[in-house]
């Protein structure tokens, strides 16, 4: 059973920075690729970033692109992302998701919630101004 366990959110001044923290377990990184989403009140679940099997490729939405970078760590089964220079319009609940598929698969399909099949419960990031 695949289960998908995010961390790190909070509540953190305009400008600072957060990590978030996806571990996974029954799920291994080579089968496919992870993305984080956020959803804001009221609105659709967006793609933030997703990264790849062997971690060669990620990928940013255009809003948080040179601010927020996505790693894994083979050894730990987990994905971070490293938020920075976080803006107010940046809180909002996040969530990590795993899919499984190839690489074209991935680069069409990264931000496309209903592309991927495990989800987390999220973790609440706020910023305030």
């Amino acid at each position: 059973q695949v289960q998908l366990v995010e961390s790190g959110g909070g509540t953190v001044q305009a400008g600072g920075s957060l990590r978030l923290s996806c571990a996974a377990s029954g799920y291994t990184f080579s089968g496919g690729y992870v993305g984080w989403f956020r959803q804001f009140p009221g609105k659709e679940r967006e793609g933030v970033a997703a990264i790849n099997a062997g971690g060669a490729s990620p990928r940013y939405a255009d809003s948080v692109k040179d601010r927020f970078t996505i790693s894994q760590d083979n050894a730990k089964n987990t994905v971070d992302l490293q938020m920075n220079s976080l803006k107010p319009e940046d809180g909002a609940m996040y969530y990590c998701a795993a899919a499984r598929g190839g690489y074209l698969t991935y680069f069409v399909n990264w931000n496309r919630p209903g592309q991927y099949t495990y989800w987390g419960q999220g973790t609440q990031v706020t910023v305030s101004s």
